[in-house]
This record gives C-alpha cells, sequence and structure tokens, in this order.
C-alpha cells in the first residue's frame, strides 16, 4: 500500500517523529480543550487549572509556529518544487495538518495579548473553543486523508520488482527469487557469445 506523506513522515524514525509531530501537540491540545470545558462549566479564571490552561495554550501555539515553519522549509517546499504530491489526498493530508496548527498559533497569540486584548475572559474563552473545535477539524481531516491510499485517485510508485534499466535496456535479473529464495539461477551470456549448434 502506498503512503501520504503525512503518514509517511509519522511512520519514518520510529519513536521520534510520531512523538514530535503527533504525541506532543495531540497532549497539550487535548489538554487544552479539557481544561477549556472545565472553565466553561466552572467560570473559574483562577486556579491550578486555569493556570494549566494558559500553559497549554500558550505552549501548542508556540510549538506549531516551530512545527510548521519546519515542515514548509523541509517538506512542502522540496515537495512542491519537484512535483512529488501523491494526488490531492497528499495535499489535504499535508495542508490539513498545517492549518491545524493556525488556531493554536492564535490562541497563543490571544495568551501574550497581543490580539483580542479588548475581550473579557469569558469572550477570550470562546475564542479558545472556537480555536480548539477548527484544529479538531482540520486535525481529524488530516489524519483520515493522511491514512487514505494515493492510489485511490491513480498514484503509482516507481516499480520496485527485479526488472531494472542498465544503459539504457531493461532486463530481468535471472535470479528469480520467492520469498528471498533463489529457484532459478542462469549464468548471463552475452548473445554474441552464445553458441548454437548446427
Amino acid at each position: 500500500m502506498n503512503m501520504t506523506h503525512y503518514m509517511q513522515l509519522l511512520s519514518d524514525n520510529q519513536p521520534w517523529n510520531l512523538l514530535i509531530f503527533m504525541a506532543i501537540p495531540v497532549v497539550l491540545a487535548e489538554t487544552l480543550a479539557i481544561t477549556e470545558l472545565y472553565i466553561l462549566f466552572t467560570r473559574k479564571f483562577e486556579g491550578f487549572v486555569y493556570q494549566l490552561n494558559r500553559f497549554s495554550g500558550t505552549s501548542v501555539g508556540l510549538y506549531f509556529m516551530g512545527l510548521i515553519a519546519y515542515l514548509i522549509i523541509a517538506a512542502v517546499i522540496p515537495i512542491t518544487k519537484h512535483g512529488e504530491w501523491r494526488t490531492v489526498i497528499d495535499v489535504i493530508a499535508v495542508g490539513s495538518y498545517l492549518l491545524g496548527g493556525l488556531p493554536l498559533i492564535w490562541i497563543a497569540l490571544q495568551q501574550f495579548g497581543l490580539v483580542n486584548r479588548t475581550l473579557k475572559p469569558m469572550g477570550k474563552l470562546q475564542i479558545h473553543a472556537i480555536c480548539v473545535a477548527l484544529f479538531l477539524v482540520f486535525g481529524h481531516i488530516a489524519m483520515i486523508s493522511g491514512m487514505l491510499d494515493p492510489a485511490l485517485l491513480g498514484y503509482q510508485e516507481a516499480d520496485s520488482h527485479q526488472m531494472r534499466a542498465s544503459a539504457g535496456h531493461e532486463y530481468c535479473d535471472p535470479a528469480v527469487q520467492i520469498n528471498g529464495d533463489t529457484i532459478v539461477s542462469l549464468p548471463q551470456t552475452p548473445m554474441h557469445q552464445q553458441s548454437y549448434p548446427h
């Protein structure tokens, strides 16, 4: 099965890529979401939960700033430059992941007092809730499309069987293998050196 660049990113360099690009941001975002619900129900704008909410909101926003900058430079630009997108499925998966970080960055900017300065605490909390909802929507779109096979829309990987190209000509390896066991091995004799009985 072919993979999108989104799934390839998470599956490569295990377990570090999974931790960096999925586990850490998701844990921070879900901590933010849970504390948002608590504050919405209790209206307590002080104490441990409120401070945890502020910490997770600021941290996940700053974290996504770094992730988005890194992925655009290291992945999006090179893939686009070389035309290596694996159909629109791939574009949606990667694009949704990157877009999902923008609402969380907005939360961080609000925490630093750079936006929504005139809003009261309850108004700011409502903005938080909207931003978290947008993150969840984009995040789930990224996960669902990221797990799809790009071949559904016609993507084909480079041929991986034993046919190889050499000096502009293709030939098959005479050592035919099945499940790693050589079942036939013939010497490679150039055509002009073969002798035929008369």
